[in-house]
């Protein structure tokens, strides 16, 4: 979740009228051996009696958002919400309330404005659709047409 939402974080504080508390949470995708949720990189910042918002790039499964969401009310936030740049509803498994989201999309392969596949495509300024099958295949598929001038 880290990596993804920094784009769409970077541009939204920009626009905030208060001075917002900026930390960071970085989560491993479900282990297929346990399926559990690992947390990598932990808050610096106690979150107890604050209001906190989940900033995240797409929220899809919700099952990785509902964990983060019952570990920070566990830590005694005051209040607790999510706000997501895309939110794939169609794919949701767990009923997950997303307070503030950006765009609804049907269930697609996206890339860009920090979503990736294999590292790449973080970096372009707009989300596209992308074909998984090609870049399973070929992980820079889409390199040569995006980033060619």
């Amino acid at each position: 979740m880290l990596k993804g939402s920094i784009p769409f974080l970077a541009d939204m504080v920009r626009e905030m009228s208060i001075v917002p508390e900026v930390d960071f949470m970085s989560i491993s995708s479900y282990a297929p051996e346990s399926g559990r949720v690992r947390i990598i990189k932990d808050l610096d910042t106690d979150v107890s009696g604050r209001d906190v918002v989940i900033v995240e790039d797409i929220v899809d499964t919700g099952l990785t958002l509902t964990y983060l969401v019952g570990e920070l009310q566990r830590r005694d936030a005051r209040s607790v919400a999510a706000c997501t740049l895309l939110d794939k509803a169609v794919r949701r498994i767990i009923p997950t309330p997303v307070e503030f989201v950006g765009f609804e999309i049907d269930d697609h392969y996206v890339l860009g404005y920090g979503l990736d596949y294999a590292e790449r495509y973080r970096n372009l300024d707009r989300v596209i659709v992308g074909d998984l099958n090609a870049l399973q295949n070929d992980p820079d598929a889409y390199v040569q047409t995006l980033y060619s001038g």
